[in-house]
């Protein structure tokens, strides 16, 4: 294919599955949180450098491409899946090592666990414990992390910190006191999470419409057996599974928002970064947080702010002088690196369009689809804009404008103490 033929196709701005063709011939699946825009990035000129040598081969191979649009992004992700393995297309499958990537798995016990596997360890699955389903693979672990914590607010269940005997961790009873693992003593445990596991199983295994289906059966019956109090629980699980927009969903008290889509966020993880140094010298960088909730509002989270001591005279300051696109990439690097911290919802870095575009690159690096805003200043140092570029980042931007705007200035205020006490402790030896 060739850019003339890209312009000819009206791609929706929504999220979604693509597939390059070559006659009846599947070449290769994406997912992608905007379809227009994920695919036009395969007509640039820098398609070598940001995706390598085979996929313009693939590019150049195909004749056709169709795509078909998902609710969100999560269900892109679990539809891309399942695609792939059905077809196995020549790009997707080519220098793939599933042993390295993740696996949704469901335990055959009398109460599941849902856990989180590599592909190598689940070729040695220890003795005695066995496998009821599993879907994957699923190339993005921290995404999918995500996912797992975003489905368990609509789907309680067991994981693997739970244990063999159910109800004896302290770990399961703490997530069952907070909402998000079953409680295995009720009467009626072992029916009510065997319906749960039933549904995550057609989560991942891509059949919405049955999982509606189910649901909506569930609900009736509880309604004509008078079990009112379930059958609203099961009336706001169906309002989350057709709601589902990839951020905070769920209300803290794990209440659904039945207003408009604007009003079903609760709260966004915003992380805001900057870099501190004088002259290139002493180079740190740190990453705040503040928790906006729906108004907008923000309240910063110090438990969750990291310093990040940046390396001198590398590939990122190449001149010895300020590189404070270089640091930024290193910083979002090294943040990246840690799948164990949780993902934010929007991403804030102090500077102009080579801050963003270079953000947006390291974040495209890591196959999630998280937005990302750049602050302008003025002369002086003070906000004049928050610069943004695809539709979800300009969205978020309008309406939690105070909480990115106290994120970023947190950040400085942040870099530049933590840059003060480096200096100090340099010149005292």
């Amino acid at each position: 294919m060739k850019l003339e033929d890209f312009k000819k196709l009206k791609l929706p701005d929504t999220p979604g599955i693509y597939f390059f063709k070559k006659g009846p011939k599947i070449l290769y699946i994406g997912r992608a949180t905007s379809l227009r825009d994920r695919v036009a990035s395969y007509f640039k000129n820098d398609l070598v450098d940001t995706r390598g040598q085979f996929l313009v081969d693939m590019v150049a191979s195909a004749s056709s491409m169709k795509w078909e649009e998902a609710d969100s992004v999560l269900e892109a992700i679990i539809l891309e899946s399942n695609l792939i393995k059905k077809h196995q297309p020549k790009y997707n499958t080519k220098e793939k090592d599933d042993r390295s990537y993740n696996y949704v798995v469901i335990t055959d016990e009398e109460f599941p666990r849902v856990v989180l596997v590599r592909g190598r360890v689940l070729e040695n699955t220890p003795e005695g414990i066995l496998i009821r389903a599993k879907f994957g693979p699923y190339p993005q672990g921290a995404l999918l992390r995500e996912a797992l914590a975003l489905i368990r607010k609509i789907f309680p269940f067991r994981d693997a910190k739970a244990g063999l005997i159910p109800g004896k961790s302290h770990t399961e009873n703490f997530y069952r006191s907070i909402g998000l693992s079953p409680d295995v003593t009720a009467p009626d445990a072992k029916k009510d999470y065997a319906k749960t596991i039933r549904n995550i199983t057609l989560f991942f295994e891509g059949r919405k419409k049955d999982l509606n289906k189910a649901l909506t059966r569930d609900m009736k019956a509880y309604a004509k057996a008078r079990e009112f109090e379930k059958a609203e629980k099961v009336k706001h699980t169906l309002y989350a599974i057709n709601h589902i927009q990839d951020v905070a969903l769920v209300k803290e008290n794990n209440e659904i928002s039945e207003g408009s889509r604007d009003a079903s966020f609760s709260t966004i993880r915003i992380e805001a970064y900057d870099v501190a140094h004088l002259g290139g010298g002493s180079v740190v960088g740190v990453m705040t947080v503040v928790d906006s909730d729906g108004s907008g509002k923000g309240e910063p989270n110090k438990n969750e702010y990291r310093k990040f001591k940046l390396n001198q005279g590398n590939a990122n300051n190449k001149n010895g002088g300020n590189d404070d696109v270089g640091g930024l990439r290193e910083i979002l690097s090294r943040r990246f690196g840690h799948t164990e911290w949780t993902m934010p919802d929007l991403i804030a870095v102090d500077g102009g369009v080579a801050q963003k575009n270079a953000a947006e690159k390291v974040v495209a690096e890591t196959g999630m689809a998280i937005p990302v805003v750049s602050i302008v200043k003025d002369d002086r140092h003070r906000p004049r804009d928050i610069m943004a570029s695809t539709p979800a980042a300009k969205k978020l931007a309008s309406e939690h404008r105070a909480a990115i705007l106290l994120a970023n200035a947190e950040a400085h205020r942040f870099a530049i103490a933590y840059h003060r006490r480096t200096r100090a402790k340099k010149l005292l030896g």
